[in-house]
């Protein structure tokens, strides 16, 4: 089965290089011309564990190539997927001019019955402007030539990304016609022959399905944030209350959690857009807008701890502040939407001076925030002489560090742990002045 990918982002080439890796043979297309010459190289260039080597592999026995010109090869494939991006607008709405843009190019260009799929995250109502876009572009050509518009939503965890699409939980596929459904039925079997589960649906539904399920796990985190930051103020644990309510079976121990916030590309760019579909059909989505509204101060909470440890925000002026973990999550170096970014910014504006580690994300870092900060050779080097050590990642490697040597070489052995990994009492036998979120 020959299909074409549009896009080389984190989905289009993870889902590109997957399909391969079962069998089909994949195109990815994407404009830049300078990414594409990169991944004919054997260049990739997003951080995921294990792609590299799947990348090199399929592409050397001739499953996975790479093109900047959809229009050359549309012709041999049955199926092209739209992977590219829909970041948000000013506004918080998804920005649909590179999905649209894909479908006046598939338009255009198609000479036989095949099916277009978005695979980027849509708001409802996408499939039927690309629908349009299509019928336009046919209409100019004065060609009537049948096609099928499908939403094939991802699901795919960063650090983890190839499991999830060669093992998934479920395949959602919305579809308007049989014979589409055939098409995205033959090509899902092989990923799913011992248990096959693909869920059909209609497209709007399809579509919603994506959002939704996001949505849902950012209500959980914020949730549990919510109730973490109560715990402190009324002496519970929050980690027994986690254990508690997630023996429920109603509720289940998944996404409950509490830290210093969620980020990335998919959680805050979806609850938004999911808000704005909604103001734009008449209703207010009044438990995501705070969902939102919590998780964007939990991006402060381990600054205003930090604050009260040293005796209010003026005393931060000329103080060394360590910061471990840069990414929004471990195993990616993604850094879009991060606490690390809005607790950099805090620090350096009350005049702290900041020296970070991340195993991944340093040159990320570099990128985004220049020298602002200072940067650390490894995760020792950057607690060297310093007041405070935030650590807002969880990375294994930081999960049982030397606290004989971090004691040493700090000015004050403070520790505020987003991420609730360390044991209070051990680090109190440390010598340790340690506080995380929502534990006595």
């Amino acid at each position: 089965m020959n299909i074409a990918i549009v896009g080389t982002g984190y989905v289009g080439l993870v889902s590109g290089t997957c399909f391969a890796e079962m069998g089909v043979n994949v195109t990815c297309v994407d404009i830049d011309e300078n990414k594409i010459e990169r991944l004919k190289k054997g260049e990739v260039p997003i951080y995921e564990p294990g792609l590299d080597e799947m990348v090199l592999r399929n592409n050397r026995e001739g499953r996975l190539n790479f093109t900047t010109d959809l229009a050359q090869i549309i012709d041999d494939v049955e199926v092209v997927f739209s992977a590219v991006g829909t970041p948000p607008d000013e506004d918080g709405s998804a920005d649909l001019q590179y999905v649209l843009a894909v479908a006046r190019t598939f338009g255009r260009n198609i000479k036989k019955y095949t099916v277009l799929v978005t695979k980027s995250t849509v708001p409802v109502g996408t499939a039927a402007k690309v629908k349009a876009a299509i019928t336009e572009e046919l209409a100019k050509r004065g060609e009537e030539i049948p096609f099928d518009v499908a939403s094939n939503p991802e699901f795919l965890k960063e650090g983890a990304a190839i499991k999830d699409f060669m093992s998934p939980d479920r395949v959602v596929v919305g579809v308007e016609s049989e014979e589409a459904r055939q098409i995205m039925s033959r090509l899902y079997r092989p990923f799913l022959l011992n248990n096959f589960r693909v869920i059909f649906t209609d497209i709007p539904s399809a579509e919603m399905i994506k959002y939704a399920a996001n949505s849902m796990l950012a209500t959980r985190i914020s949730f549990m944030n919510d109730i973490a930051n109560l715990c402190e103020l009324v002496g519970a644990d929050v980690n027994m209350v986690r254990k508690g309510i997630g023996s429920d079976s109603r509720i289940g121990a998944k996404f409950l959690y509490p830290g210093c916030g969620y980020g990335g590309s998919c959680f805050p760019k979806d609850v938004k857009a999911l808000i704005k579909t909604a103001e734009k059909n008449g209703y207010k989505m009044r438990v995501l807008k705070a969902v939102e509204e919590v998780n964007e101060h939990q991006k402060t909470v381990l600054f205003e701890k930090l604050c009260r440890c040293l005796g209010g925000e003026e005393n931060l002026k000329g103080k060394h502040i360590a910061i471990w973990g840069l990414a929004f999550k471990p195993e990616t170096d993604d850094m879009r939407e991060a606490t690390s970014l809005v607790t950099i910014k805090l620090l350096t504006n009350a005049g702290a001076t900041v020296k970070v580690f991340d195993p991944v994300a340093m040159d990320e870092c570099r990128r985004r925030v220049g020298d602002a900060v200072e940067y650390a050779t490894d995760m020792y080097d950057a607690v060297l002489d310093a007041d405070a050590l935030l650590m807002l990642t969880e990375w294994k490697q930081f999960r049982l560090p030397s606290w004989g040597v971090i004691t040493r070489s700090m000015k004050a052995p403070l520790v505020i742990d987003g991420r609730n990994i360390y044991d209070p009492e051990d680090l109190a036998h440390q010598g340790i002045d340690y506080h995380c979120i929502g534990r006595r």
